[in-house]
This record gives C-alpha cells, sequence and structure tokens, in this order.
C-alpha cells in the first residue's frame, strides 16, 4: 500500500493585482473553488485571502501534480469570475503561483496564517508578503520577471 502527505500552501493573485474579489463576495469564490478542489480529489485545508490575491492550503492526490491543479483552478475560476456580475473588476489571473510543501502538523499553522490575512495585510502590502513567502521558502526572485503580467 502507496502513502503520501501531499499538503501545498498556493499563492496566487488577479491580474495586475486588480482588487477584484470584494469582501462582500469572497465567499462566492471560495465556494466555487472548494467545489473544483473536492472534484479533483483533494483535501482543502483553508483558502482565504484579499482582493487581489488567493491563499489555498491542499492535500492534493498522487496523481494531480500541483502545476495541473494550480492550472485547472485558475481557468475554471477564471471562466466563473469573468462570467459573474459579483466581479466585475476581474480580468483574470496574473502569470505564475507559487506553492510551498508542509507537513501535516505545520498546517493548524498556515490555516492561522491564511485566517489572519486581512489583518496582516494592515501592515504589509502584497508584493512584500509574496517576496518574503518565495524567499522564507528557499526560493530566488529576478525582479525583471517579480510580478509582471
Amino acid at each position: 500500500m502507496s502513502y503520501t502527505n501531499l499538503v501545498y500552501h498556493i499563492v496566487f493573485r488577479t491580474y495586475r493585482s486588480i482588487p477584484a474579489i470584494e469582501e462582500a463576495h469572497e465567499r462566492e469564490f471560495y465556494v466555487y473553488a472548494y467545489g473544483y478542489t473536492t472534484r479533483h480529489r483533494a483535501k482543502l485545508y483553508r483558502i482565504g485571502g484579499m482582493p487581489d490575491h488567493v491563499h489555498i492550503l491542499v492535500s492534493l492526490p498522487p496523481d494531480l501534480a500541483v502545476s495541473e491543479f494550480v492550472r485547472g483552478l485558475k481557468y475554471a475560476t477564471n471562466g466563473w469570475m469573468k462570467h459573474n456580475p459579483l466581479f466585475p473588476l476581474f480580468a483574470g489571473w496574473g502569470e505564475g503561483y507559487a506553492a510551498f510543501t508542509y507537513s501535516k502538523e505545520q498546517i493548524p499553522v498556515v490555516k492561522q496564517y491564511i485566517i489572519n490575512q486581512k489583518e496582516h495585510h494592515r501592515q504589509t502590502s502584497f508584493a512584500e508578503e509574496y517576496r518574503k513567502i518565495i524567499l522564507d521558502g528557499g526560493g530566488e526572485i529576478d525582479d525583471k520577471y517579480f510580478l509582471k503580467d
């Protein structure tokens, strides 16, 4: 019997960081994203964010690559949001995403981080947060391409 534990913290933003996911309607987006997640046999631990970006903590099945999951999620939500009058500013998703793996023991900490997004962003911009997440995760940033659409 095989066992996998593939828990990802995924972050992506709206095109040009346009604040298109209004707080009054974010729940509708989260419910739609949850539906996509469950249809793909993934377990959603937490979703949240701000009007210009999304954080998802999810466990993926072993036969679903994180790139495939994110591409599919962005594609599905892109079409849904562009045709939904609740998101009139939505022009699409920005290029790329960040994804980091975590152990099951770290899930509560990452969940709390996602829950605290609104408080966190009173003092920190998305660009600052994204840069820090990538660097803390061991990634490298080329400023020539950082958050460019």
